[in-house]
């Protein structure tokens, strides 16, 4: 059997609520540390983590590795990575990939150079919707493509809706919708796509600049709401929206056809009722169940993570997988930087 492969964790937010139970239920792993300037040691106590560490290259230097998994904010993205790849060390970022498409390249030129597995967290192509959408369009069941539209609608950027002050609302450090939920979105469709699109038009959209949270105001600068159209080529273009202001949770994704079209949709990526519909009849689909279903009790979004990391482990041991690389990551900054995502 082969030897664990042992995984540093950058990030004690959605690092310690999401990549570390995720890494210990896929089995491939182990979980070694955690680096955050702030809570690094409180996580690790609280997910049995051995060691703890204020930054990624106290961590680097203090204990062995073979990946460093970052689920830091955006504005640390390319510092970690890069130091990461420095060290030889496989690396998993998180979305989106860093704050302008010039990081990104410096990324991807330093992924090359380091001849390790690189991938980005875009777990939702791994839910079970995604998977037969997939399934759907390469099989040629739909016929020629000619439209795939994406939306999430949420309210919890309305303007009663209360959250803390954090880096997440302010632009210069990659918060906002665009790069939080925009980005999976820009993901899964061009992967739906088959190709990166050839034209991008859209913007980004801030409803309500002044924010409360327990009885004080703030100030912010990023998008509550994000708009693109994207154009594959050969008569397919790709619609997404994202919106936070919005009085319902819904997220939909629908793949049309000229033969037929299929939709998913549910009050969230995860949750999802799919329909297969042509010009006689409208039949709901039978969905598979999620490969790592039973882990949802740990949060929902880990068992499309597990899923993200068995083809990571894969492409680690040398095996054929299917993941978001670094160029993928690219490829979406170049939308988002479009509409205006980007420090630059």
């Amino acid at each position: 059997m082969s030897k664990p492969l042992r995984v540093g964790i950058v990030g004690s937010g959605f690092g310690g609520i999401v990549h570390a139970p995720a890494y210990r239920a896929q089995g491939r792993f182990e979980l070694v540390a955690i680096a955050s300037p702030n809570r690094a040691a409180e996580v690790a106590k609280e997910r049995n983590i051995p060691y703890a560490f204020a930054s990624t290259a106290e961590m680097l230097a203090g204990v062995d590795l073979d990946v460093v998994s970052i689920a830091s904010p955006p504005f640390d993205h390319k510092s970690s990575v890069s130091i990461s790849l420095e060290h030889g060390k496989h690396v998993l970022c998180e979305k989106p990939f860093g704050l302008n498409v010039a990081d990104c390249e410096q990324m991807v030129g330093a992924a090359r150079r380091a001849g390790t597995v690189c991938a980005i967290a875009h777990e939702f192509r791994y839910t079970p919707a995604r998977i037969a959408m997939k399934e759907l369009i390469e099989n040629k069941h739909l016929g020629e493509l000619r439209e795939i539209e994406s939306s999430i609608l949420s309210g919890n950027l309305r303007a009663e809706s209360e959250r803390a002050n954090s880096w997440w609302f302010e632009r210069r450090r990659g918060g906002g919708i665009s790069g939080a939920i925009l980005s999976h979105m820009i993901d899964q469709t061009t992967w739906l796509a088959g190709r990166i699109p050839i034209r991008v038009a859209g913007f980004e959209r801030t409803a309500n600049s002044i924010r409360k949270h327990r009885g004080t105001t703030f100030t912010t600068d990023v998008a509550d709401g994000a708009f693109v159209l994207l154009d594959y080529g050969h008569g397919l273009i790709g619609r997404a929206l994202a919106d936070g202001t919005r009085a319902v949770e819904s997220a939909t994704l629908a793949v049309h056809g000229e033969k037929r079209a299929a939709a998913a949709s549910g009050p969230n990526v995860i949750e999802a009722t799919m329909f297969a519909i042509d010009a006689e009849e409208t039949a709901e689909l039978q969905l598979k169940e999620a490969r790592h279903a039973k882990l949802a009790s740990l949060h929902p979004n880990v068992p499309p993570f597990v899923s993200l990391l068995d083809q990571f482990a894969d492409a680690i041991d040398g095996k054929a997988a299917e993941l978001p690389t670094f160029e993928d990551g690219l490829a979406t900054q170049r939308v988002l930087e479009a509409i205006g995502y980007s420090t630059t």
